[in-house]
């Protein structure tokens, strides 16, 4: 590997250049500006695997805005990046753009006035109109091609604005790896993979129940689904058995009445056994079906006999795959009841009740259905109302239906026992963090019942690649698809010719028609790391970046979007993506409810950036752990503004003492001659070790936590301490020791604090020395036998005595004439070692030490009269 020595320490010593009035303002600009002139946090491809550090950065909406979850979420794995860096990783960051999906197909209709429609053909010189049409009706109609174009002019200003944020954040990304989700690169890298998915035949497509949303008329995949607790009713009304006895089930969809299939009950239960395999006839349509008996019916559910339509819900689909029964749907995708009366309905009776719902709604059936049934006094009682879960994609407004319709499916173990195993044995290949998110990665496995719908019923996406020939009748020959070659990629079939045909001979009778669908935008998401890593474009850089060393993702979507990522690698790679995964928590409201744009709760980052500094953000960000839904707090970020200032303003007071680069000791520690100072060099030693650990197991606010508390304690103690010794006042022996010591500290404090506080850490390391703190190395621990507590010993009886001097409302610098300090015999031996700083922070004439039980106690303090 070529010699990477970019903004790293130098030899050369610096000279002490420190401000007047440190200060906060300003940095982010002047500091961003610098690392991006300077290429500081640069990847440099001259590399090996071992030697890299790859991140697969989660792709953030560019068309939607940006809120505190995103630099909540995004600071946690900036804080891991500057780290691996600090330890001499090369740094794989990139930073993708999502602008694959329904948010961004909107933003880029209503904002351009246009509506996307793949049979339109390309207009090389189309420009939108300079004001979009009030009604969406009256929008131009465009080409795919012509649609993503203007979803890529659009998305360069959207991610500006990203970009500037995070960088004013402070995220230490190569700007130079960039990739968008719909681009040409991503969109023949998801083409190729499904083909190769397809080629292995882990990619098949079949006509099955699919839930489906009638608002966006997509189907919908099992991951996209939301419960939601609803308002219903349950109806009781009678089937007939041959004899004439009713057989009573209660339902809460009766519009579905006509696309019953079967009653089913549960084997065990004795009300129905005598029925099982009988015929039964359904109300107002006169249908005929058969009574079966399957362990999920449930005896103590409504009647204890269930009505199975096909579909009302899965477990509808459930019973009908298993029971082989057959299929009668009557809802179209539309969400309305089909217009033609189905084959099933044959009596007159039975033709009239379908023809009063025929067209209607899945509502307004039912309202018929009701109606229909109370008229001819079938409806057993009132309606018992309850609330119940529903079923909805997460981003519709209205309940999925359950359609049968021809869609493409990868296989992810849903339908197969072996691969389901092989992928969770695939995730005890990546170390999560924290540890029991695995659990929710191995239930959404064991809970899965089908495998992964990835073709969706959008004009907008990267579309499926392939295309069908036509028989002579015009009917597509679904068998036998035709693809394109590698060298076509990207291919949009509603647009291109199928390889060996002509574009006049589309949907033409012994031609070709092209697949209308596109793919669901986490079959693209799903593979980020492929996209970023060169995955059949650059196999070099793919062999140094992958398997990535971290994915860091919310939780939410670890069932979406890690699920679908591992079952992508695991087909194409025979690996899992990533050795960790790194999941971050919510962002909570005071009312401890999730943030998200959807509740309207959202806080603008922008904001608390200008309030409080991008410092600020981050500490408070890094000080949540992994896995943690955290409220949104302001005390927090006042406290991590606090922190920086203080920052600021002790590293100017110990470099205005006389600590320069020359004073950092590291082999040779005979300078320092103070037991405090060996002391305090010996607790910040355990401070690194303990740091480090905690860094390595993902734990960063363990890091911070331990270094904060160092902090507080070496300015609030041991500056206080020192003070004369660093003036001279006891000789150059041991203001070299007391020097030594802080140059020391300082320069190990700002390389732990660097992680967290980029920004004023950078500002201190160039007041005194030379490169980047970020390309800076991780401090390592000093071997140096020093008493670890001997600082907070000797700090204690400072603040006693400081309390006394407070109690008797003098000033501190008030002389004490003398003073007794009782303590344990374990403490007097380090109250003695700190004794001639203590007397001279304390301006103390005399302080005798005694043996004693109990907590350390300052006492007997005699203080010199007051000034007149």
């Amino acid at each position: 590997m070529a010699e990477d020595t970019q903004g790293t320490d130098t030899p050369t010593t610096a000279p002490i250049n420190v401000p007047d009035r440190p200060a906060l303002e300003g940095l982010e600009d002047a500091l961003t500006r610098r690392w991006l002139d300077e290429g500081t946090y640069k990847f440099n491809p001259d590399t090996t695997r071992e030697q890299v550090y790859s991140i697969d950065t989660p792709p953030p909406t560019a068309s939607g805005s940006l809120h505190v979850g995103h630099m909540f979420s995004y600071t946690q794995t900036d804080v891991l990046a500057r780290y691996q860096r600090m330890t001499g990783k090369n740094v794989f960051y990139p930073m993708g753009w999502d602008d694959n999906g329904l948010p961004t197909e909107r933003r880029v209709q209503n904002y351009y006035g246009v509506r996307c429609d793949p049979t339109t053909a390309y207009d090389a010189g189309y420009r939108p109109p300079a004001e979009p049409a009030k009604n969406q009706r009256d929008f131009d109609v465009v080409s795919r091609r012509n649609f993503i174009e203007l979803c890529e002019e659009l998305a360069v200003e959207d991610e500006k604005v990203f970009e500037n944020l995070f960088q004013r954040l402070g995220l230490s990304v190569d700007w130079d790896l960039t990739y968008r989700t719909i681009d040409d690169k991503s969109r023949a890298i998801s083409q190729r993979a499904f083909l190769a998915n397809l080629a292995a035949g882990d990619a098949y497509m079949a006509e099955a129940p699919t839930l489906w949303d009638v608002t966006f008329r997509t189907a919908v995949a099992q991951a996209e689904l939301e419960d939601r607790e609803v308002a219903g009713a349950y109806y009781r009304y009678p089937f007939f058995t041959e004899d004439g006895e009713k057989i009573y089930i209660e339902t809460t969809r009766p519009e579905l009445l006509a696309a019953c299939a079967a009653l089913v009950a549960n084997p065990d239960d004795e009300r129905y056994q005598p029925l099982f395999g009988k015929k039964v006839t359904s109300p107002l349509f006169g249908v005929e079906v058969e009574v079966k008996a399957h362990p999920l019916a449930k005896a103590d559910k409504g009647s204890g006999i269930a009505m199975v339509c096909t579909f009302g819900d899965l477990t509808d689909v459930t019973w009908w795959r298993e029971l082989q029964l057959p299929t009668r749907a009557i809802v179209g995708r539309d969400g309305r009841i089909i217009g033609e009366t189905p084959e099933w309905v044959t009596t007159a009776e039975g033709r009239a009740s379908f023809e009063a719902i025929a067209g209607k709604t899945v509502f307004s059936a039912k309202e018929a259905v009701v109606e229909l049934l109370g008229a001819a006094g079938l409806l057993d009682g009132e309606p018992k109302k309850i609330m119940h879960p529903v079923n909805f994609f997460e981003k519709g407004d209205k309940p999925l239906e359950v359609v049968t319709s021809r869609q493409w499916y990868i296989r992810n173990g849903g339908r197969d026992a072996e691969r389901r195993e092989r992928l969770i044995a695939r995730g005890h290949e990546i170390d999560f963090h924290p540890a029991f998110m695995r659990s929710r990665y191995e239930n959404w496995i064991s809970g899965l019942n089908g495998d992964w719908l990835v073709s969706r019923q959008r004009f907008f996406g990267v579309p499926v690649p392939v295309w069908y020939p036509l028989d002579a009748d015009g009917n597509p020959d679904y068998e036998a698809p035709l693809v394109p070659s590698d060298a076509q990629l990207p291919v949009d079939p509603a647009a291109d010719a199928a390889p060996g045909y002509e574009e006049a001979q589309r949907d033409a009778p012994g031609g070709f028609t092209g697949d209308a669908d596109v793919l669901d935008t986490w079959a693209t998401s799903s593979l980020t790391p492929q996209i970023v890593g060169g995955w059949s474009t650059d196999e070099a850089l793919f062999a140094k970046v992958y398997p990535f060393d971290v994915r860091p993702q919310g939780h939410d979507i670890i069932r979406t979007w890690l699920f679908s990522s591992a079952v992508r690698a695991d087909a194409l790679q025979d690996s899992a993506p990533w050795k960790h995964a790194a999941i971050s928590g919510w962002i909570l409201d005071p009312d401890r409810k999730k943030m998200s744009k959807s509740k309207g709760n959202v806080i603008v980052p922008t904001d608390v950036l200008e309030e409080y500094g991008s410092d600020a953000v981050r500490y408070w960000a890094a000080s949540a752990k992994l896995g943690a839904d955290t409220a949104y707090e302001i005390a927090q970020m006042k406290i991590g503004r606090r922190l920086a200032i203080k920052l600021l303003n002790a590293s100017k007071f110990v470099l205005n003492l006389g600590a320069t680069e020359n004073s950092v000791v590291s082999g040779d520690l005979t300078v320092l001659s103070n037991p405090l100072d060996r002391a305090v060099l010996a607790q910040l030693s355990d401070v690194v070790q303990q740091a480090t650990k905690a860094f390595e197991n993902y734990d960063y606010a363990r890091a911070l936590q331990i270094t904060e508390s160092f902090f507080w304690h070496f300015t609030d103690d041991y500056v206080e301490l020192i003070k004369d010794r660093a003036y001279g006042a006891a000789g150059e022996a041991e203001q070299a020791s007391v020097l030594a010591a802080l140059a020391t500290s300082l320069d190990t404090l700002l390389r732990l604090f660097a992680p967290f506080l980029p920004f004023a850490t950078e500002e201190v390391w160039g007041w005194w020395r030379t490169g980047s703190v970020h390309r800076a190395d991780w401090p390592s621990a000093i071997a140096i036998d020093g008493d670890t507590n001997l600082l907070a010993t000797v700090g204690t009886a400072l603040s006693g005595i400081r309390k006394a001097k407070s109690e008797a409302k003098v000033k501190q610098r008030t002389e004490v004439l003398s003073a007794t300090i009782t303590a344990p015999d374990s403490l007097t031996l380090q109250l003695q070692a700190g004794l001639a700083d203590l007397k001279a922070a304390a301006n103390a004439r005399e302080l005798t030490v005694v043996g004693g039980d109990g907590e350390l106690t300052v006492s007997d303090v005699v203080l010199a009269p007051a000034e007149a």
